[in-house]
C-alpha cells in the first residue's frame, strides 16, 4: 500500500468515528460524491431500530410459529408503500421495492425466529415468554440475535424506500422464519423459502445477509471468501436392546452401556478419519433419552446429535463413517442400532462467492472501523440455500461492548446472551450501502 493510501485510510477511519457519534447513516468521506445520500437521519432511525429490536426480543416466537412478528414487519413494511407477500414457507414476510431506474435485483435477509432458552439477562425487555416445544412448554428467548437482524432490515426498507426515486434496481427484503430448524415433520425455513420460488418473481442476481455476535466487537465486521460456516446434518440413533431388572444384567441387551460405546466410536470418525488441516469437522452426541428406573434395564434408547463439515465430500464421507461405526458396535452388543442422518435438518456450507466478496469488500471497509478476515465458523446457517441459488455474501457484524473482554462475553444460544445495541446502526448501514453500491457497479 503506498503513502497515498495510507494516509486515506487514516483519514477514512478518523471521520468515521466523527460521523458515527452524530450521523450514524450520513455517508462518510470515503463515498464518491456521486454516492446516493442516505435520507433518514441516523437519530431517527437508530431510536426506531433498536424500539422494534426490543419488541420482538420481549415477544419471541419459536420456528415456524412467528406469527406475530410477521404480523409487526408487515404493519411497518405496509407504512412503507412496499409491495407484500405474507405467508411464504408458514410465517415469512417478502416485500418488493422498485427503484425508479433499471438495474439489478438484491436480494436482503433476516431471519425472525427465537429458541427454547430461558433468558437471564437483566435488561427491562427480557422475555418471560412461554411455549409449546416437542410437547412441552418452554421458556423462549432470542438468544442468536435473529431480534436484531430483523429490527436492522426493517431500518434498512425505511432508508431504501426514502431513496426509491436513486435506486438503480430493485430491491426484495427476506423476513425468514425457522433458520433455527423446523420442528420435527414440518418444513421451514430457508429450504422452503427457494423451493416456494422467494428467488423469483422478480428473480435475484445477488443476496446479502448478517448476523451480530456476541463475540465481536461493536463497529467491527468479520467476512471470508468460501466457506464462512459449515454445512450440518442432526442425526438421530435408535438403540433397540432386551429389558431385565436391574440386578440381573446379563438377561439384557443394555441399550445405555451400548450408547456409551457408540458414543466413544464416534469420537473417532474426526480425531482418526479426517484430515484436521484439510478437512475440519465436527461429531457432537447432544442429547440421550432412555429408562425411567434406577433398577430397570430398558429396552430402547434414543440419541440425537449433531455433524458439521465445510464440503460435500466430507458431509458424505462422516455420514458413511458415522452410520458403519454404530451399527457394527451395535451387532457386537447384540444391539439393533438405526442411524437416520441427516434427521431432521441438512444444511449446505454458507459460501461466501469469491469475485462478490472482493467486490464488496471495500463498502464494508467503508462502514465501519474494522473488517477482519475469519476463520471458517462450524456454526450452520440456512443463508446457505440462498447462496446456493445466487451469488451470496454473508458477514458477522460486532455487537460486544468493547470494555467486555471476548472470554467474558456470554455465548449465542446461552440465557446470558447480550447484545450491545450500539452495534444495529452498522447494521442498517451496511446492508443500505451493499445495496447502493452494488447496484451502482452494475451501471459500469
Amino acid at each position: 500500500m503506498d503513502k497515498n493510501m495510507m494516509n486515506k485510510k487514516r483519514i477514512n477511519t478518523i471521520l468515521l468515528g466523527a460521523f458515527c457519534s452524530v450521523a450514524v447513516l450520513a455517508p462518510t468521506t470515503s463515498y464518491a460524491k456521486d454516492k446516493p445520500k442516505l435520507s433518514q437521519s441516523t437519530y431517527d432511525i437508530e431510536s426506531k431500530v433498536v424500539e422494534w429490536r426490543r419488541h420482538i426480543h420481549e415477544n419471541p416466537e419459536l420456528s415456524n410459529r412467528e406469527f406475530e412478528t410477521a404480523k409487526y414487519i408487515t404493519k411497518h413494511l405496509k407504512s412503507l408503500g412496499l409491495e407484500i407477500q405474507t405467508e411464504v414457507a408458514h410465517t415469512g414476510v417478502i416485500a418488493i421495492l422498485k427503484g425508479a431506474k433499471p438495474g439489478p435485483v438484491v436480494a436482503l435477509r433476516a431471519d425472525m425466529d427465537a429458541l427454547p432458552v430461558k433468558e437471564r439477562t437483566p435488561v427491562s425487555f427480557a422475555s418471560k415468554v412461554m411455549a409449546e416445544y416437542n410437547g412441552e412448554q418452554v421458556p423462549v428467548m432470542h438468544a442468536c440475535g435473529h431480534d436484531t437482524h430483523v429490527a436492522i432490515l426493517m431500518g434498512v426498507a425505511e432508508v431504501l424506500t426514502g431513496m426509491q426515486n436513486e435506486l438503480a434496481g430493485t430491491v426484495k427484503f427476506i423476513f425468514q422464519p425457522a433458520e433455527e430448524g423446523s420442528p420435527v415433520g414440518e418444513e421451514g425455513g430457508a429450504e422452503l423459502m427457494v423451493k416456494e420460488g422467494v428467488l423469483e418473481n422478480p428473480k435475484v442476481d445477488v443476496v446479502f445477509g448478517l448476523h451480530i455476535s456476541s463475540g465481536m466487537d461493536v463497529g467491527t465486521i468479520g467476512v471470508k471468501p468460501e466457506g464462512i460456516m459449515a454445512g450440518v446434518d442432526d442425526m438421530k440413533i435408535t438403540i433397540k436392546g432386551k429389558q431385565s431388572h436391574g440386578s440381573t444384567p446379563w438377561n439384557s441387551v443394555d441399550p445405555i452401556v451400548t450408547s456409551a460405546q457408540i458414543i466413544n466410536g464416534l469420537q473417532t470418525v474426526v480425531s482418526r478419519h479426517m484430515h484436521l488441516t484439510n478437512s475440519p469437522a465436527v461429531v457432537t452426541i447432544g442429547s440421550i433419552h432412555s429408562g425411567v428406573r434406577s433398577n430397570i434395564i430398558p429396552e430402547k434408547l434414543e440419541m440425537l446429535g449433531t455433524v458439521r463439515t465445510f464440503s460435500q465430500a466430507d458431509k458424505e464421507k462422516t455420514r458413511k463413517l458415522i452410520t458403519e461405526k454404530a451399527e457394527l458396535i451395535g451387532k457386537s452388543m447384540n444391539a439393533k442400532v438405526e442411524v437416520q442422518i441427516p434427521y431432521s435438518s441438512n444444511y449446505p456450507v454458507t459460501f461466501n462467492n469469491v469475485a462478490l466478496t472482493q467486490q464488496m469488500l471495500p463498502t464494508l471497509e467503508s462502514v465501519v472501523e474494522k473488517v477482519n478476515i475469519i476463520k471458517p465458523i462450524t456454526g450452520a446457517e440456512d443463508f446457505s440455500f440462498f447462496a446456493k441459488e445466487v451469488p451470496g455474501l454473508y458477514f458477522f457484524l460486532g455487537g460486544k461492548p468493547k470494555d467486555t473482554p471476548a472470554s467474558e462475553a456470554a455465548a449465542h444460544h446461552t440465557p446470558d446472551f447480550f447484545i450491545d445495541e450500539s452495534g444495529m446502526k452498522y447494521g442498517v448501514e451496511a446492508l443500505t450501502q451493499l445495496t447502493l453500491d452494488y447496484m451502482k457497479l452494475q451501471q459500469k
